[in-house]
């Protein structure tokens, strides 16, 4: 199983490890495109301030990103799963996983990046600010310029086995399986359920949504599950007390959607 996931916009201060090594990274098949993404960020955030805050986005609270990524080659480093933070990392818990539960999440989790294209839990990268809705001077929208070389490597990452996509929209566009690997791909939408009037409502809340996907995917690697299909996914989750609803899709070359629906955290 293969499982997607958005990055945290808010990451880690800081890393102990030696500067990154673009060499060393998984998925090496990226290492041009990221490459090329490192090096127009750097110069756009060592030049003119405003234009970089402008370009990524920042407030003035968060004009301290433009240094940190000005000085992104000489950096220090941490594993990916320490970089990134927020509600569905915390909900992850990555720093407590042992034993086979621990090298599950090493071998099947792979973040999606406005800057490193896709990383691996165990690679190590600097602390950065890039979201994949940025568009770049020179490289333009970052979604849209990681589509070629995603296309020609995520495939082979996802072999023959199940693709668990729980990205955001912004990063879901960057790749999107096609034909057969569609097919065996899940998206997952997380719905609150409350009952006004004697009426259930459902709502999407982001909060809701962030923590119920890292737990889901911690208890997927507690658990052991390993899923090969859709069907056989939703039935772990079921297992694991998730109330779980979808069909498969009415057309083939379709990914699976399935609703997860929680009425508290």
């Amino acid at each position: 199983m293969l499982v997607l996931l958005p990055p945290s916009e808010g990451k880690a201060t800081a890393g102990t490890g030696a500067s990154v090594d673009l060499g060393a990274l998984s998925l090496p098949g990226l290492a041009d495109a990221r490459r090329a993404v490192l090096d127009e960020l750097v110069q756009l955030c060592s030049g003119d301030e405003q234009k970089a805050a402008e370009v990524l986005g920042l407030s003035p609270g968060l004009r301290g990103e433009i240094a940190k990524n000005a000085g992104l080659y000489g950096a220090p480093t941490a594993p990916a799963g320490e970089i990134y933070t927020g509600v569905l990392y915390d909900a992850l818990d990555l720093a407590s996983l042992e034993g086979k539960a621990r090298r599950s999440a090493e071998r099947s989790l792979l973040v999606f990046s406005g800057l490193w294209g896709a990383v691996r839990i165990g690679d190590a990268i600097p602390s950065y600010r890039c979201s994949m809705g940025v568009k770049l001077p020179g490289l333009g929208a970052l979604a849209a310029y990681w589509r070629e070389p995603m296309a020609r490597v995520l495939p082979e990452a996802a072999g023959d086995g199940l693709v668990l996509d729980l990205r955001s929209a912004a990063y879901a566009a960057a790749w999107k399986p096609k034909g057969e690997p569609a097919e065996r791909t899940v998206t997952v939408r997380v719905l609150q359920s409350r009952v006004v009037a004697g009426v259930e409502k459902r709502s999407v809340v982001s909060h809701f949504n962030k923590a119920t996907k890292g737990r889901l995917v911690r208890d997927l690697l507690t658990a052991g599950a390993e899923p090969e299909r859709p069907a056989e996914l939703a039935e772990a989750l079921r297992e694991l007390g998730y109330r779980v609803e979808g069909e498969p899709p009415a057309k083939g070359g379709r990914p699976w959607a399935l609703d997860v629906v929680v009425t508290e955290l």
